[in-house]
């Protein structure tokens, strides 16, 4: 079963993240990753990042998943 966690680490296994956040509810998911990879790229090859992190799992297990990519400088933490 997929749940925020498990995509959590996934997305920090694969990717050098400073921060990964990830709500849902088992179907939809939502993710805000920060990393210095990046910096000086659109938002497309930002969510390619994260797509190439988490592998196989984007085609066969999450179907759902929306995201806020930032470089640390983009990031204000709460």
């Amino acid at each position: 079963m997929v749940t925020p966690d498990s995509i959590q680490k996934g997305i920090a296994a694969g990717l050098d993240c400073v921060h990964v956040e990830v709500d849902g509810d088992g179907q939809h998911f939502q993710a805000t990753v920060v990393s210095a990879a990046f910096t000086g790229r659109t938002r497309i090859q930002r969510h390619q990042l994260v797509y190439a992190a988490l592998g196989d799992r984007m085609r066969e297990e999450i179907h759902a998943l929306s995201m806020r990519t930032l470089t640390p400088e983009e990031w204000r933490p709460a």
